[in-house]
């Protein structure tokens, strides 16, 4: 029980390290993301004075200012929310999009954690490697008993393997099938919720993409109606707030991308290391299997 205890504190000490880098990792891409976009909007909402009408030096031009620009919302006054909003409210529908794909991107992401956590991704390599060098000396029960009740895919597999081999009705060629279908299931367990994290990383950008090509058609549109009456001002809001949803995105598929190429990684490494166990364990011959299977036949 005590060694249980230990080895479950290290997974668990393990795991939150490997979370805690992970969030990390996603508050940094995000705040890359969202600090010049709020900017941009407390700019534009008037948080920032402009420079031009602070080197101003008409008095009748400062009045007509007064008069008729609208008093700036203080900075104080305007939370994060009310901001995020309008920063959704401006992007249109493929902000929307993006938005419920960045939810459920870092849903996966912590859902793929806690899964490769209970797979053993990072730890019960130790006993497994203890289990097949046992085998390799010839103390097969010993080995067996040393990886039951483990739930690590590593043990797992071993421990398929080393049974499959001490099975009387099954050849070498039997047993190699039944280890490498069990390894296939283990694996595609690893890789579970791999293939809507690559969706996201590749389908954010270009969502992004359209929202501002949707952007920039409205705001020529709007140019064109002007007419001669077009202002360059009204052209350039139009362009800087389309190019939202660019960034947008970006802001979504950065954070998928380095998940994503971090889980595969770890999912070939875990490949690897069953690959290299259950070699081991078929390259020595099981003591079982050298008396003769059939007594009958040598009548």
């Amino acid at each position: 029980m005590n060694r249980g205890g230990r080895s479950m504190s290290r997974l668990m000490r393990g795991s939150e390290a490997a979370l805690v880098r992970m969030i990390r990792v996603l508050a940094m891409c995000l705040g890359l993301t969202v600090l010049p976009l709020a900017g941009a909007m407390a700019q534009e909402e008037g948080a920032i004075a402009p420079s031009d009408t602070a080197q101003a030096g008409f008095a009748g031009a400062e009045t007509i200012v007064a008069e008729t620009a609208p008093a700036p919302v203080p900075a104080t006054d305007v939370s994060p929310l009310q901001r995020g909003m309008r920063f959704v409210r401006l992007g249109g529908p493929a902000i929307w999009a993006i938005s419920a794909l960045s939810v459920a991107a870092l849903a996966l992401i912590l859902w793929k954690v806690w899964r490769l956590v209970l797979l053993g991704a990072w730890s019960g390599g130790r006993r497994t490697r203890a289990a097949v060098d046992l085998w390799c000396d010839g103390q097969e029960t010993p080995a067996i008993a040393l990886l039951e009740g483990r739930g690590s895919c590593r043990a797992r597999l071993i421990r398929a393997a080393m049974t499959a081999r001490q099975d009387p009705t099954l050849d070498d060629a039997g047993a190699e099938a039944e280890t490498e279908r069990m390894a296939r299931n283990l694996l595609a367990q690893a890789r579970g919720g791999l293939r809507p994290l690559e969706l996201i990383a590749t389908i954010a950008p270009l969502l992004g993409l359209l929202g501002t090509v949707l952007g920039m058609i409205a705001a020529f549109q709007a140019l064109q109606q002007a007419g001669a009456r077009a202002d360059p001002a009204t052209l350039a809001g139009g362009i800087w707030e389309a190019l939202l949803t660019t960034a947008a995105g970006m802001g979504v598929a950065i954070p998928a991308s380095m998940a994503l190429s971090w889980f595969e990684s770890v999912v070939d490494r875990l490949r690897l290391e069953m690959e290299d166990a259950a070699t081991r364990i078929f390259l020595r011959p099981v003591a079982s299997h050298d008396t003769p299977a059939h007594p009958q036949a040598a009548e």
